[in-house]
């Protein structure tokens, strides 16, 4: 299973800019990575999207959230639950995932254990 990962990382890293974080929501995020944010967030956006669209924290670049709801709602073919989900609390960064293979954290259910106290809604 180790082989897993390198090539999900050699596909998902060039193409859509893929962080590896273990969870990944490109399919729900208009293929486009949420750790890409400054902030590391999985929920968006932060409240920190400037005027011109562009991150508060890093003002040369477009705001991720605002970027993946824009591609959310636009990508051709995309199933409609799909897009659903753009809205859907996620749980926080589970960072002992990061640089697994987020394929089988998906197949095996790990990708959505939440910590203890955090509860799902």
């Amino acid at each position: 299973m180790k082989l897993l990962p390198l090539v999900e990382h050699a596909v998902k890293g060039p193409v859509w800019g893929c962080q590896m974080c273990g969870q990944c929501v490109l399919h729900s995020t208009g293929m486009t990575c949420p750790m890409n944010c400054p902030k590391t967030l999985r929920n968006g956006p932060c409240g920190g999207v400037r005027e011109d669209g562009q991150c508060e924290v890093d003002p040369t670049m477009r705001c991720v959230w605002l970027k993946a709801y824009e591609r959310s709602v636009s990508m051709p073919g995309l199933p409609r639950a799909w897009r659903d989900e753009f809205n859907q609390l996620r749980p926080p960064v589970d960072n002992r995932l990061e640089g697994g293979s987020s394929w089988i954290n998906f197949a095996t259910g790990r990708d959505r254990r939440t910590p203890p106290g955090w509860a799902r809604r």
